[in-house]
């Protein structure tokens, strides 16, 4: 069965979940960054930290991650951040909900602290594979997890990693292709 053989491609596969909240309207910075590990078709392993971005903080972004100045005030900067996810964030395919915001967040902080990575690296984003998936629904990550019943702390790093990580598992559950929706993201410029 075609499903079957697609679930299992699927689930032999390794994807790295990842949400960035950041402090002010520029998105160039990261406040918090959640991670959350699917081997074998499993969720695996769960990684929040906060972190100091080292600007200021614009009062939306605190009102709706709940993260401010005071927040981060004893919190690594994204330099040993890095260095702590780097070997997570190379384990796996990307996965994202509106993947493209993390990973410019993501390719902003590399760039701005000087850290080479690599040029490209593929992701998956779970809004664009339930537009093709679920068409005719909004695919907003509150309506998404409503719609499956996941459970979600909308706009919490740690939370929204693992509801994105939980919808790419009821994609593959449903037999989708995923690996078919694998993109490039230039994150060297």
């Amino acid at each position: 069965d075609e499903a079957c053989l697609s679930r299992k491609e699927n689930t032999m596969h390794d994807y790295v979940v990842f949400d960035v909240e950041t402090p002010n309207r520029a998105n160039d910075r990261m406040s918090a960054i959640g991670i959350t590990i699917i081997r074998n078709g499993r969720i695996a392993d769960d990684y929040y930290t906060l972190v100091d971005p080292e600007t200021h903080f614009d009062c939306f972004n605190t009102k709706l991650t709940g993260i401010s100045a005071e927040s981060v005030r004893n919190s690594p900067a994204f330099p040993e951040v890095w260095r702590e996810i780097a070997p997570i964030m190379e384990s796996g395919t990307l996965v994202a909900h509106n993947a493209v915001f993390d990973l410019s967040v993501l390719r902003s902080c590399l760039r701005d602290y000087g850290i080479a990575w690599r040029r490209t690296t593929d992701y998956l984003c779970t809004v664009q594979m339930g537009r093709r998936l679920l068409p005719g629904m909004k695919h907003g990550l509150d309506v998404l997890c409503d719609y499956y019943g996941i459970a979600l702390e909308h706009h919490q790093a740690a939370s929204d990693s693992r509801a994105c990580a939980e919808i790419l598992l009821r994609y593959i559950a449903s037999g989708a292709d995923i690996l078919s929706s694998v993109r490039k993201f230039q994150l060297a410029i």
